[in-house]
């Protein structure tokens, strides 16, 4: 029906490609949406379009083709952005995919050889049938029939087969770990995790997809006790490597305990982490109850940036290499209230480790293999801006990770002083709200979060009325800007952030301070510790309550119930 669409006849540099790397045809039409430039490298083969793209993370192409009124139009080719089902192709056969206008269908098309997706054979309207040429053969009666049946025995085969399988490792593989595993495998029985014998379950305090989070006792300790079922293996050995990397205590980062297997009475035994229990609860927990002073919320704040700031560094100290580690989950659920009330940043599960001038620890996390595992972030509420529209820079992947991260802090920022006293002319501030609740409400899709924080760069309210003698009211507008600017290149390092709410609480030695946005002191002051002023207890979703003990003292309101929280937000 329509003719072949010749590119063959492209690229001089195309045969100095390495045979490792998938070269593709790489072409976007004017006024599309997005670019795939990032996923390979683009092959300069003279002015105009078509080029070609060394692929990345693929060793496939892509095309889409708009099929209007009989007439096609190509409007991308490319890399894709991983091996996907369909790449084992050897030419391009395009499938209908969608339809933009009544009268337009887009195909698209994978393969997997050089140069692939530079043609396609015929392209069928969807839902029509070309009648078979002459030449072509008639179907038998009843064949279609027979395949059908052919290819249902096969998959039936294949699927008892895997259940078999499974079973049978099930059986033979007690609950393993191992830092060497690939990631989603499961199966690896490689290392054997030590048996806790010690730690003692006391109740449930949070249930999620890939755990459960008690709380309990080790050696008379109270801790918090994560347990994972083996088909989480997975995401247990992930975050098991960024806590046991070498150098990554800090007061403001959650303790990690250690890590074993173990299970509750008759339960089956699987793999724990053991991690440090803070009766305060987390950041939306201690806000939801309590406003704040001046003091008390810098002191919050501003241990909140030095943890940021120490999981971005890449340090050496004590002959122990710590690489910059990326959060990409910060959240106020995520954040707990140590009991000095400042705070310590915890869930490390999608925690990754970052790029640096030194080798990784052996023990180290494996790096990310591909765009989807570095785009992949945690609740959307607190994502930046490029990685709800998906454009954040993969080339350098990791500072823009750190970019990322800064956003959400300036979210919690906001949070914090949305509730400090002082910052408001009557003493009295407004219900504690999450970022974005006011515009969007409670719980806000991806669709609501991209249309407000990307297309028209709205940001949660700042109130005019936020003075405080303490502080110039304009530095924290300043702050808060520079943190979650629409541009990721203009916002502030963590490190910075830092030393901008140092100068904030201690105004009068600000002037020690180093003037580069670059460089901040090593050693600060902490913030003065301020007691809380109680408030009216409010229903929210992050509260999660344990009976208080008898004889137990808090310094909680009067009331049955002290708040426990654990430093992981369970997805």
């Amino acid at each position: 029906m329509l003719g072949t669409l010749g590119l063959w006849t492209l690229l001089p540099a195309a045969a100095q490609v390495s045979p490792s790397r998938r070269t593709c045809v790489f072409f976007e039409a004017p006024g599309v949406r997005g670019s795939t430039k990032t996923l390979g490298e683009v092959l300069d083969a003279g002015p105009g379009p078509p080029k070609g793209i060394r692929c990345l993370y693929s060793h496939c192409c892509f095309g889409i083709w708009n099929l209007t009124n009989g007439r096609a139009q190509v409007e991308m080719q490319g890399c894709r952005d991983s091996d996907e089902p369909g790449c084992e192709s050897l030419r391009c056969d395009p499938i209908p995919r969608a339809h933009p206008r009544p009268s337009s269908t887009l195909f698209t098309c994978s393969c997997g050889t050089d140069f692939c997706n530079a043609n396609y054979s015929h392209l069928l309207p969807s839902g029509s049938q070309e009648a078979p040429g002459p030449q072509e053969p008639q179907a038998t009666p009843g064949g279609p029939i027979w395949m059908a049946l052919l290819l249902l025995g096969m998959f039936l085969v294949l699927l008892l087969g895997s259940i078999i399988l499974a079973l049978l490792q099930r059986k033979t593989c007690r609950v393993q770990g191992g830092s060497d595993s690939e990631p989603g495998s499961g199966g690896d029985c490689s290392e054997e995790l030590p048996e806790l014998a010690e730690l003692r379950f006391s109740q449930v305090i949070q249930e999620g997809g890939h755990a459960v989070v008690w709380a309990g006792r080790l050696q008379g300790e109270m801790v918090a006790i994560k347990a994972f079922p083996p088909r989480a293996m997975a995401q247990f050995r992930a975050e098991r490597a960024v806590y046991q990397l070498l150098g990554l205590q800090h007061e403001h980062i959650v303790r990690f305990i250690t890590a074993g297997q173990g299970g509750p009475g008759p339960l089956p035994s699987g793999p724990l982490l053991v991690l440090e229990l803070y009766p305060k609860g987390s950041l939306c927990h201690y806000l939801t109850q309590y406003t704040s002073d001046w003091g008390s919320s810098l002191r919050m704040a501003l241990s909140l940036a030095e943890g940021l700031a120490f999981l971005h560094e890449e340090r050496w100290q004590d002959g122990q290499y710590k690489p910059g580690i990326a959060h990409r989950d910060l959240s106020s659920q995520n954040v707990l209230i140590r009991e000095d009330r400042s705070c310590a940043i915890g869930d490390l599960g999608l925690a990754l480790v970052l790029p640096g001038l030194a080798q990784p620890p052996a023990l180290a996390p494996t790096q990310p293999r591909g765009p989807a595992a570095i785009l992949e972030a945690g609740t959307q509420r607190y994502m930046a801006p490029e990685l709800l529209d998906k454009t954040l820079d993969l080339q350098d992947w990791g500072t823009a990770l750190q970019r990322a991260d800064v956003y959400s802090l300036a979210l919690l920022l906001w949070e914090i002083l949305s509730r400090c006293s002082d910052l408001r002319p009557d003493h009295r501030p407004p219900p504690f709200q999450l970022a974005y609740e006011a515009e969007l409400g409670s719980n806000p899709s991806a669709c609501e979060l991209w249309a407000l924080a990307v297309e028209e760069r709205k940001r949660p309210d700042i109130p005019p009325t936020w003075s405080c003698s303490a502080t110039d009211p304009r530095g924290l507008r300043e702050l808060l800007e520079d943190c979650w600017d629409a541009d990721p290149e203009a916002r502030l390092t963590a490190e910075c952030v830092q030393q901008r709410l140092a100068a904030l609480a201690y105004p009068q030695v600000a002037s020690s301070f180093p003037e580069s946005p670059q460089s901040c002191p090593e050693n600060r002051p902490s913030a003065p510790a301020s007691a809380a002023l109680p408030c009216r207890l409010q229903q929210s979703s992050c509260l999660l309550s344990v009976q208080q003990g008898p004889g137990s003292r808090s310094p909680e309101p009067v009331g049955a119930t002290v708040q426990v929280y654990v430093n992981e937000q369970l997805v």
